[in-house]
């Protein structure tokens, strides 16, 4: 029996089309249902089944009117006035189940039906519209004093999952006690109502409806509780053959997945919270990127003149200045010097991270080689020996990158180890479980515990380098922003008196 064709001038209204719902889900559920009547959500009805039609006639149900006969007449109701009852519980609580009702007759007279009202929403719009599911009372009455299986209403009750058997017109007629707690109603409550009355979202109800006739296993539903709550279940469809051979419906199969859920949906909420900062931190990079490289465009005219002026004031006049204008001359250049210092270290810093680097494994043995024979003439002035590892493993790393890290590492050694009986500085790369793990340890003066933290900042220098110059407080947070970039850390292990110890973690490829 197929349901109705919709149509825009069936609707009567044009602009209620975007409140119907899917053709698939009405296909379905006039498939399995005889009398189905759906309406939005101010009562305007929208479909109605072939069955519904035959049986009243279309009184009542016209497409593009409102329902007046959803609750028209009630037995056992003496007044009126419960009739609003009932409307005022179903805008209240959203569903009514198992009212019994009498519809108009096409031949005349009235049609007793017990009825199940359910709201079901989409993702399009904000209220639901009405799925209104209807037997009427003598196949009510009928299935109510069919004997059940025994023998499978014993194998269903001993299993621990929740279990429901569904005849082949979509009404429940068996649930386990573990069904009984998932959907949080007693087994009477739940006995031949019709399975789509556990549901609220369209899309369920489609996949529900469209797999009671077939074989289905590992879908996901979200299933409405008796307290208006919902729980999201793993479901199958075990199809049922009675004793004659004839179809008898499905056997329903729930586990609740409600935890799983809400772990996945956290763990998505998680993911899309660090893409929007990754996004955010991309930015602020690339602001930060632009800044420094405007600043540093900005400064270094007029620090070249400051350089260049200040030479030819050493070569030209140097002969007529005495200790003191030497003096001035000369702290004059090294000021210079070390803000064309500060702006190398501050462009480098803001490049850490962009894109163009190029990540790949790297021997540090050949970067540690380079870097000592760059160092030589600093080692050799503070009569400081270094030591580099034999065979070190290769490092997963820029190779730029890779080379400021040590660089920086084994500098700040040099300057600040201070004075010490051992002036040795050592290179150690150690290949961990998921990482590689740098060490550049000295035997110095050390560094005071409060510190440990505030030395890795932006312009956070240590102190005065041997030879008298202060730097420009940027390499160990270039060494710092380069691990984290890489997915490592960085941290110190010192103490006053017992030498430094800078330790890095890059992870593998």
């Amino acid at each position: 029996m197929s349901p109705q064709s919709l149509t825009p001038e069936e609707l009567g209204r044009s602009e209620t089309i975007d409140r119907v719902p899917t053709r698939a889900l009405l296909d379905a559920l006039g498939k399995i249902y005889d009398l189905v009547l759906v309406t939005d959500f101010d009562g305007l009805v929208l479909w109605t089944s072939n069955g519904l039609t035959e049986l009243c006639g279309g009184a009542g149900f016209h497409v593009g009117r409102e329902a007046q006969a959803i609750l028209p007449q009630i037995p056992d109701l003496p007044k009126p006035e419960q009739v609003f009852t009932l409307r005022s519980q179903l805008r209240q609580q959203g569903f009514l189940s198992n009212v019994r009702v009498e519809l108009p007759a096409r031949a005349g007279g009235s049609v007793p039906v017990e009825v199940n009202i359910l709201p079901v929403s989409t993702h399009l719009e904000k209220r639901p519209f009405y799925v209104v599911i209807g037997r009427p009372i003598e196949e009510c009455d009928r299935a109510s004093s069919e004997s059940h299986d025994e023998l499978l209403a014993a194998t269903l009750e001993a299993s621990p999952e929740a279990l429901l058997t569904v005849d082949a017109r979509g009404f429940v007629t068996y649930v386990n006690s573990a069904g009984e707690r998932l959907i949080g109603d007693d087994r009477a409550q739940i006995l031949n109502r019709p399975v789509a009355a556990l549901l609220s979202d369209a899309g369920d109800l489609e996949q529900l409806v469209s797999s009671l006739g077939a074989e289905r296993t590992g879908w996901e539903l979200k299933l409405m509780r008796g307290d208006g709550s919902t729980v999201h279940v793993a479901a199958s469809a075990q199809l049922r053959t009675l004793p004659d051979g004839s179809f008898g419906g499905s056997v329903l199969h729930l586990h609740d997945v409600t935890a799983q859920r809400e772990a996945a949906e956290a763990l998505e909420s998680r993911n899309a919270e660090l893409e929007r900062s990754n996004r955010q931190l991309q930015s602020k990079n690339a602001e930060l990127e632009h800044g420094v490289n405007a600043l540093a465009h900005d400064l270094r005219s007029p620090l070249v003149a400051l350089l260049g002026f200040s030479r030819l004031l050493q070569q030209d006049y140097g002969p007529h200045l005495d200790d003191t204008g030497t003096h001035f001359v000369d702290r004059i250049e090294q000021a210079g010097r070390t803000m064309e210092d500060l702006i190398h270290d501050l462009l480098e810093l803001s490049r850490i991270g962009q894109p163009g680097e190029r990540r790949s494994l790297v021997d540090p043995k050949s970067v540690l080689h380079q870097l000592q024979a760059e160092l030589k003439p600093r080692l050799d002035a503070a009569g400081t020996r270094l030591e580099l590892p034999q065979a070190p493993p290769l490092i997963y790393c820029d190779r730029t990158r890779l080379y400021q890290v040590f660089s920086n590492l084994i500098g700040n050694a040099i300057d600040h180890m201070g004075a010490c009986d051992d002036p040795l500085i050592v290179v150690s790369i150690v290949d961990e479980a998921d990482r590689h793990h740098i060490s550049v340890r000295d035997f110095g003066q050390g560094i005071a515990v409060e510190n440990h933290e505030r030395v890795f900042d932006v312009f956070q220098s240590i102190g005065v380098a041997a030879d008298g110059r202060s730097g420009t407080g940027i390499g160990l947070a270039i060494v710092k922003k380069i691990a984290e970039t890489h997915g490592g850390q960085v941290w110190l292990e010192s103490q006053p008196g017992g030498g430094a110890a800078f330790h890095v973690s890059l992870p593998h490829a």
